[in-house]
């Protein structure tokens, strides 16, 4: 009885700490249009977060995959469904900071900082900066 009381606590402290995780699959919504955008899936490799781009919205006049013309670095050409679009996330005990995120539709590349919303785990915030200045997006968590 006690171990399986053990696996149970387990269990639920698990769930509880990957639904609090931003580890996943995202969904992001265009600034201007608030129309969906892209689902981006999060994870971490070597204690670093990265983002790919898994998958697309239709929009009306897009080739079906198109590739970043616009990037200046290994990316440039590459299919946008696949795209790393997030790299090197630190974590800091409070938010992944010091990485950076392509805008694949610019080319640019920002500096990162990207948290969960506290009240709301399925938020998250991904805040983009050049020098002092920032523009801050919501992701809302793919619930699979």
């Amino acid at each position: 009885m006690k171990n399986v009381l053990l696996l149970i606590t387990f269990a639920l402290v698990s769930h509880l700490a990957m639904s609090q995780s931003c580890v996943g699959k995202w969904t992001t919504i265009d600034d201007e249009s608030g129309k969906k955008k892209s689902v981006v899936e999060l994870y971490k490799y070597k204690e670093s977060l990265y983002g790919k781009i898994t998958y697309l919205y239709p929009r009306e006049g897009r080739e079906e995959n198109p590739v970043c013309k616009k990037c200046t670095d290994d990316r440039k050409n590459q299919p946008l469904v696949g795209l790393q679009i997030v790299r090197n996330g630190k974590w800091n005990g409070t938010e992944w900071a010091g990485g950076t995120i392509v805008d694949p539709e610019n080319g640019k590349t920002y500096s990162t900082k990207i948290w969960l919303d506290p009240k709301d785990p399925n938020k998250l915030y991904l805040r983009g900066y050049i020098g002092p200045f920032f523009r801050t997006q919501t992701w809302i968590r793919v619930n699979e």
